[in-house]
């Protein structure tokens, strides 16, 4: 599983980096967390507002700064 926080590194998105790291860590799956801070590849998701999140390539959230149990609930999907 491919995880990635797409932001310029606000304390938004670094926070949301930390809470999608502790969430792939309390529910013990094998996932790679990356960000993605250039805009032209942040635009290129579609995303408009940061922070966002994206796993394994497909928008799951943008403009909000998800929870660690929100977090969760998308990957246990």
């Amino acid at each position: 599983m491919k995880i990635e926080i797409l932001g310029m590194g606000c304390p938004k998105c670094k926070q949301l980096t930390a809470n999608a790291e502790a969430a792939v860590q309390e529910l013990n799956i094998e996932a790679e967390v990356g960000k993605i801070a250039d805009i032209d590849k942040i635009t290129e998701y579609g995303v408009m507002m940061t922070p966002a999140l994206a796993v394994d390539g497909t928008v799951v959230s943008a403009g909000k700064l998800l929870t660690k149990d929100e977090i969760k609930k998308i990957l246990a999907k």
